[in-house]
């Protein structure tokens, strides 16, 4: 994008008829012509200085006032220059020595302007769109917060029935998960689906897996009404109603950059299929910066390998769009999409976790 500067007043004092007239602030000289300081025109007094290059086409310091070499630096311009001087004004190089004629004045008029675009409707626009989207967002997380605030009552109060009777699966628990999930998205994002008939059923094992774009897409999963077990990192668990919570769902913890414990909640995730519950991983490890689909992790192909279950991969639209990553505090208007592909079973964990991919990335383009 170009930046177009206009300047469109340039003055300087009138020029004193003594060979040498001082500046405002008495910093320095400057030579109004050549036939008053006869053998020294083209010289800067004050700075210590002498313009000695016949060719050289303008000088920062060259024949200027104090406070005009301030304002106007390097003016005298090739002809392509968009400086452009009043009638009876004129400003001239020839060789170093700048000769000023006519009388002008210090004031400098500056606009700048978006080259092509440069509307001060788009500006305002643009403005106005930023201002929604973070208004948008602080609506969404007061939602949010008042909602877990709320419900996590009742996850509380039935905490002792669920390890009870459903220690695995904690389907109780889902429900007030979903019902939290869709009064936070609901008011502002449009949620469509497509694929649902290729969920398993609820007490069916699995190994779901999807791509990752925003913060955004925790709450979209958790409105397809499923019981599976994310995998968050330790210090989540910390923050307040959502860490505890997340703590009741039976979340399985882990410590990034920490070989033990990957390995570890590999092991959980075993066992967790073998006793009935199902697992979800973002098989690319982060949030997609870009929106592209990077590479996937074989951790999660290696679980359904070693296990049996099938595989359902999910592409999630949209999310990253709505919410950015690294702009969590900003909501987008828009809508989602989530598309279930048909499920994958095999035990060879390369195969799968390839074939996995090009179906999350036909569903992204």
């Amino acid at each position: 994008m170009e930046l177009s500067w206009q300047f469109s007043r340039i003055n300087f004092p009138t020029v004193s008829s003594s060979p040498l007239h001082p500046s405002k602030r008495g910093h320095g000289f400057f030579a109004p012509s050549r036939s008053q300081l006869g053998s020294h025109h083209g010289s800067c007094f004050g700075s210590g200085r002498r313009c000695k290059q016949p060719n050289q086409r303008f000088s920062s310091n060259c024949c200027l006032p104090h406070e005009a070499r301030g304002d106007l630096r390097r003016t005298c311009r090739p002809p392509q220059s968009s400086l452009y001087d009043e009638p009876g004004s004129s400003i001239s190089c020839n060789g170093c020595g700048c000769q000023i004629r006519g009388k002008l004045s210090r004031d400098v008029v500056v606009r700048s302007e978006f080259a092509g675009t440069g509307s001060t409707q788009e500006m305002l626009e643009f403005s106005e769109f930023w201002l929604n989207s973070k208004v948008r967002g602080i609506c969404f997380y007061a939602v949010t917060a008042f909602a877990a605030i709320i419900l996590f009552v009742p996850m509380l109060l039935e905490h002792p029935l669920v390890l009870m009777f459903d220690r695995y699966r904690r389907k109780a628990h889902y429900l007030v998960a979903k019902t939290w999930a869709f009064l936070t998205v609901a008011p502002f994002v449009k949620i469509e689906y497509e694929g649902l008939e290729n969920l398993p059923p609820t007490d069916t094992s699995a190994v779901y897996v999807s791509n990752h774009q925003s913060f955004l897409d925790i709450y979209a999963l958790l409105t397809l009404g499923r019981c599976f077990k994310f995998i968050s990192k330790t210090s989540v668990f910390l923050y307040p109603i959502i860490g505890w919570a997340m703590f009741l769902l039976g979340v399985i913890p882990l410590k990034r950059m920490d070989s033990k414990s990957q390995f570890d909640c590999l092991k959980q995730c075993i066992a967790l299929i073998k006793k009935g519950a199902s697992v979800f991983f973002f098989p690319e490890g982060t949030r997609s910066k870009d929106g592209k689909l990077g590479p996937f992790k074989k951790g999660a192909f290696s679980v359904a390998a070693k296990t049996g279950v099938p595989i359902v991969p999910i592409s999630l639209i949209g999310t990253g769009e709505i919410m950015p990553p690294g702009f969590e505090g900003r909501l987008n208007p828009g809508s989602l999409k989530i598309i279930v592909h048909p499920n994958i079973v095999g035990n060879n964990p390369d195969a799968l976790c390839s074939e996995a991919r090009n179906l999350i990335a036909s569903g992204l383009n």
